[in-house]
């Protein structure tokens, strides 16, 4: 269902603080707060830490110097993922009771060795838009007994997402409002290019796909801003919403910021972050101008 517009509307700038911000966290932070003071709106900070491994305080706290650095300023409390990973156990219960999701015990040699073998003959094995292959059926065939008896084991397993039964339980095409061209479209969702996504692993009690959908749900987003590289992802979030009865935002997927080899920005890049260009002596404005606003 649409977020009602009937409030005003709620943008939010949500990274992960497991590295330096760079240029392309500039420009959709930018974005964020430009868009939701035109508005008349509300923008929130959300620190998406559900990688207890790579997250850390210090990236964090670095986070917040630089958007206060930037000029930004956004409601508090600021949610932070690694407290509510009960919000996101009960999804993934409710998905289970539904029969949508399946333990997955295939570890990704295994699935690596599948593929090579398979790519030995003459065709490609099928891949999600990221390049990945699809996860085999293996997991999804086995019956209930073996799952059980594999779990009380101790086997390791993430949570999948059976996405052609999701699809089927919810009956009906999906799309979703996009909003990136500078025209709102309707966008035709196709879930089934991801195959089953991992919702939940043995050493992280969600994915960003779930966590991402209930977080925006819980916060009253109502207009999602982020990067290109999201767009294809949107297909699994409508379908989760769907599934979850939980409100559709608008979405915006706006441009990204190339670095010199050509591909998208990443944390590695250090001579992009934004505090080695303010220690350069980069003035905010400076920044704006160099992610073209």
């Amino acid at each position: 269902m649409p977020a009602s517009q009937s409030t005003p509307p709620v943008y939010r700038f949500a990274p992960s603080p497991n590295g330096s911000l760079h240029l392309g966290h500039a420009l959709s932070a930018f974005l964020n707060h430009d868009m939701a003071k035109a508005s008349g709106g509300r923008f929130l900070l959300r620190i998406e830490d559900i990688d207890l491994t790579r997250c850390t305080p210090e990236f964090e706290e670095m986070i917040y110097r630089d958007l206060v650095w930037l000029g930004l300023d956004w409601e508090t409390p600021v949610r932070r993922q690694s407290e509510h990973f009960d919000a996101y156990r009960d999804a993934l219960d409710r998905l289970r009771d539904m029969g949508l999701v399946y333990p997955a015990f295939l570890t990704r040699g295994e699935v690596k060795a599948r593929v090579t073998a398979y790519e030995a003959g003459e065709e490609n094995w099928p891949r999600d838009p990221d390049g990945s292959p699809l996860y085999p059926d293996d997991d999804k065939l086995r019956d209930e007994a073996e799952r059980a008896e594999l779990i009380a084991r101790g086997v390791k397993h993430a949570w999948r997402l059976d996405v052609m039964k999701a699809m089927a339980r919810v009956g009906k095409p999906l799309t979703w409002r996009e909003t990136g061209s500078g025209n709102t479209e309707t966008i035709a969702a196709d879930p089934a290019i991801w195959g089953d996504v991992v919702l939940s692993r043995s050493d992280a009690p969600s994915s960003y796909h779930l966590s991402v959908v209930i977080d925006d749900a819980l916060q009253g987003i109502t207009h999602v801003v982020r990067g290109k590289d999201l767009y294809a992802a949107t297909a699994i979030h409508r379908l989760l919403q769907e599934l979850l009865g939980l409100p559709e935002p608008v979405y915006h997927h706006h441009r990204l910021i190339i670095g010199s080899d050509g591909r998208k920005l990443s944390k590695s890049e250090g001579s992009t972050g934004i505090a080695a260009l303010r220690e350069d002596g980069l003035l905010p404005a400076d920044i704006r101008r160099l992610v073209g606003l």
